[in-house]
């Protein structure tokens, strides 16, 4: 059975601090950011509110997605956060809301 890889955009708060991660459990590592179990940038600056993330079966997909999100311009990560979730609420209610075994979980899309 394949699995499932996440690259996620967290932020702490609009238009605040944003950090880019992957992962191939999304719930379980952002209820990590959010307890301050995960130490470093994201616990120092407050950063634990989903605001944007892409699923796919492909681990390499998702560690390069990461490896370019982090190169990108800070005004075109702002960019993909507005179209996706403009109102920049935080997606991890609703990750954890939904049943993980059915389908793709969010409004991200597949990395290419």
């Amino acid at each position: 059975m394949q699995g499932s890889y996440y690259v996620y955009l967290l932020a702490s708060g609009r238009n605040g601090t944003l950090y880019v991660g992957v992962t191939n459990d999304l719930a379980r590592r952002v209820a990590e950011h959010k307890s301050g179990i995960a130490e470093g940038f994201t616990k120092k600056h407050g950063v634990h509110r989903l605001v944007w993330y892409s699923e796919t079966p492909d681990v390499d997909a998702a560690i390069q997605l990461e490896k370019t999100m982090k190169k990108w311009s800070r005004a075109y990560k702002l960019n993909v956060i507005e179209e996706m979730n403009p109102q920049w609420r935080d997606l991890y209610d609703d990750l954890v809301g939904e049943d993980r075994a059915g389908s793709p979980l969010g409004p991200g899309t597949s990395p290419g």
